[in-house]
């Protein structure tokens, strides 16, 4: 008999925590390693907001708060719903989590039983199917294609749902395709979920603020009041405030599903970083003009890649609306041999691949469900960005 409990059996390690992890290694060891693998923006941390935590320091507010959220904390998170997205909440519908991952955790950890079904549309970013498979339920996938920009078919949502749905999750923009739905394209989803009235929706907004093109964000509680009592919409500080090492997730949603995540909060951290909370404060509520400033970057950083790859023969990759991530199809290299004579039989051969011949790190597609592929970060450097794409080129190049 195993020591380890069967839930943890039933996962797997976060694969792009472990692209990082092996790339730092090899930095270590004195290797010239290129990260394209980390889903963190390289621009720093506001000053007002490193200011409002030094402060929070000073004026002594290093104690416990309560346990999901401080009131000021909560009072901003409900004043970006309202300003960002029209969502009104009362206090006891917003939430505040030790980052987004555990904002989703909370949540299904809390609601989700043996027997019951979340549907994931695919590509996925990686935690999804983890964390559904940890608490016994099951993961039901639903393809999207390229062609569509790989966005979630109504009529195949439709045929997703059955019975034991408990959860659709709608990510957008998506990690890791950087797909994201108009309001038009949100409203034709919400006509299906509108049709099967026990199920709920978790709406992953995280990737809000970084879209491109004059692409208008909307979410789906906004687009259908009707849904809001069976919406979720989680956000949080790490992505467009670039706190990812902050750790302040959020979301607003059902007073049961929030309360019952403050209970499991009450169990497992506690409350999250009182510092951090004093951060968050000033970041949703201070200057936000910086956050275009920052997608206007990261869309020049975007067309940079999305060029230098798409003349690379064997690699296809469409240009998204949002995030920061390109998903690449890589099926022409599929079968290749590299010079020594091994066979790159899938995306994560490849992705081993580049790393090893010109020390890039890349994610491989079947980590996110969907293969032959591999995603890229671009949330770096041009000068790195250039580098990272001539080296993938020469890889490709080398493959017979």
């Amino acid at each position: 008999m195993s020591f380890l409990s069967a839930a943890v059996a039933r996962i797997q390690p976060s694969a792009t925590a472990a692209v990082t992890r092996r790339a730092l290694e090899l930095k270590a060891q004195g290797r010239d390693i290129l990260s394209l693998g980390a889903g963190e923006p390289d621009f720093d941390t506001p000053d007002h907001v490193k200011e409002a935590a030094i402060a929070a320091i000073r004026r002594g507010e290093t104690k416990y708060t309560i346990v999901d959220g401080t009131a000021e904390l909560k009072e901003a998170v409900r004043l970006k719903f309202r300003r960002d997205n029209g969502l009104d909440y009362g206090p006891d519908e917003v939430t505040v989590n030790v980052g987004g991952k555990h904002t989703i955790f909370n949540a299904l950890v809390a609601t989700l039983d043996p027997g019951d079904e979340v549907v994931i549309p695919t590509p996925y970013w990686v935690s999804y199917p983890d964390i559904v498979q940890f608490c016994g339920a099951t993961p039901v996938f639903v393809p999207t294609k390229p062609e569509d920009g790989y966005r979630l078919d109504p009529e195949a949502l439709d045929r997703a749902i059955g019975p034991a749905t408990k959860w659709v999750i709608l990510n957008s923009p998506c990690n890791p395709t950087g797909a994201a739905y108009t309001e038009a394209e949100l409203k034709a989803l919400a006509a299906v979920l509108l049709g099967h009235p026990h199920v709920f929706v978790l709406a992953d907004d995280i990737y809000e603020h970084i879209v491109y093109d004059g692409f208008r964000f909307a979410t789906l509680a906004a687009v259908e009041p009707r849904l809001k009592d069976r919406t979720l919409t989680v956000n949080g500080a790490s992505k467009a405030y670039a706190m990812t090492g902050w750790r302040i997730g959020f979301a607003g949603g059902p007073r049961l599903v929030i309360q019952a995540m403050a209970k499991l909060q009450s169990q497992s951290t506690t409350n999250p970083c009182a510092i951090a909370q004093a951060a968050a404060v000033a970041a949703l509520t201070g200057p936000q003009d910086f956050l275009a400033d920052r997608a206007r970057t990261f869309a020049a950083r975007r067309d940079l890649v999305v060029a230098r790859l798409n003349a690379v023969p064997g690699l296809a990759c469409p240009k998204p609306r949002g995030a920061f991530y390109l998903y690449v199809s890589c099926s022409e290299l599929i079968g290749r041999r590299t010079p020594d004579g091994r066979v790159i039989a899938t995306d994560e051969d490849l992705a081993a691949w580049f790393l090893e011949a010109e020390g890039v790190a890349v994610v491989h597609g079947a980590a996110f469900g969907a293969s032959p592929a591999f995603r890229v970060s671009y949330a770096t450097s041009t000068a790195v960005l250039e580098e990272a794409c001539t080296r993938i080129a020469r890889a490709c190049a080398a493959l017979t």
